[in-house]
């Protein structure tokens, strides 16, 4: 049994790292997914991590279960389908930011019978809206959060908006926001904020959150940090100046961050007892470890161990 079970997509990023002398943009095959990269992050930095998904029977497919194996994470949930490998094409401009189009594929396949395993017990089941987009793979994804949640795991859920796999906007506001009152743990992005909770403002948005049973929620905000409500209160805890090559994965690798540093808590649950001081340790730790990642390229190659940041 596992800290933290991981279940969405997992794809290669096609990341832009550069032009040649003829003008032509140069790509890397990295590997990625968001709910991959918080799998592996975890296990970077310390936890016991699992995944659950499906990849192409393709060569992407097979390096990508190398990877997770690599990094030690738990693959036996990870199903090989006829479909091939998804993968997002990633553009970087001059400042590090990044723009998507998918090629999806085998990671909408799951079926509601291979996602039993994301709720076989540990500490944290952890989700993203991707899996949402379209059948099986919703609605495998939403059965594994309702078991976990039956039998008493913490639910992580990061409402990552991606406008180009979704008809419209109003379609992903709904979806995304249906297992909002099924969260114990909430990571979203600051442009996310509004469109989940209708208001840009921190203290307002999260406070909508709260009322709907989430325990912990988290707005990054780039570089100024993360704004964070925890038992009725609110802070921004400062961000890590850094110069940046990418922040793809830097969202992600905070979170995976935020969740090891949890699960390390002893013998108490992941959130039981846990006081601001504390929280704003782990806040301060995930910090740095996305700031890290930003100053490299690719996601998962990006990430640090625990080693860097202990050293």
């Amino acid at each position: 049994m596992k800290d933290i079970t991981a279940i969405g997509e997992i794809l290669i990023d096609l990341t832009q790292t550069g032009i040649n002398e003829s003008g032509v943009p140069l790509f890397a095959a990295n590997p990625g997914g968001a709910p991959a990269n918080v799998a592996v992050a975890a296990s970077r930095l310390g936890a016991s991590a699992a995944f659950v998904g499906k990849v192409g029977d393709d060569g992407f497919g097979a390096y990508l279960r190398q990877v997770l194996e690599g990094d030690k994470v738990d693959c036996s949930g990870l199903y090989t389908g006829s479909a091939p490998t998804t993968m997002a094409v990633v553009a970087v401009d001059s400042r590090g930011e990044r723009s998507f189009r998918f090629v999806r594929g085998a990671d909408r396949d799951l079926s509601p019978d291979e996602a039993g395993k994301a709720s076989a017990g540990g500490k944290f089941l952890h989700f993203g809206s991707v899996s949402l987009t379209e059948d099986p793979a919703r609605s495998a994804t939403l059965a594994a959060v309702r078991a976990a949640r039956e039998a008493g795991v913490l639910v992580s859920y990061d409402p990552n908006y991606r406008a180009a796999l979704w008809s419209s906007q109003e379609e992903a506001v709904d979806w995304m926001r249906r297992p909002l009152a099924m969260a114990d743990v909430l990571k979203l992005s600051d442009e996310e904020l509004p469109l989940l909770t209708g208001t840009g403002r921190p203290e307002e948005g999260t406070r909508a959150l709260e009322e709907l049973g989430v325990k912990l929620v988290l707005v990054t905000l780039g570089g100024e940090g993360v704004y964070c409500r925890w038992h009725g209160e609110c802070w921004r805890q400062p961000g890590v100046p850094v110069k940046v090559a990418d922040t793809n994965g830097a969202g992600d690798t905070f979170l995976g961050a935020v969740l090891s540093r949890l699960c390390r808590r002893g013998d108490k649950t992941p959130l039981e007892g846990l006081t601001r001081a504390g929280l704003e340790d782990i806040l301060s730790f995930a910090n740095r470890a996305a700031a890290l990642t930003c100053s490299r390229s690719g996601a998962i190659p990006a990430m640090p161990t625990l080693a860097e940041l202990e050293s």
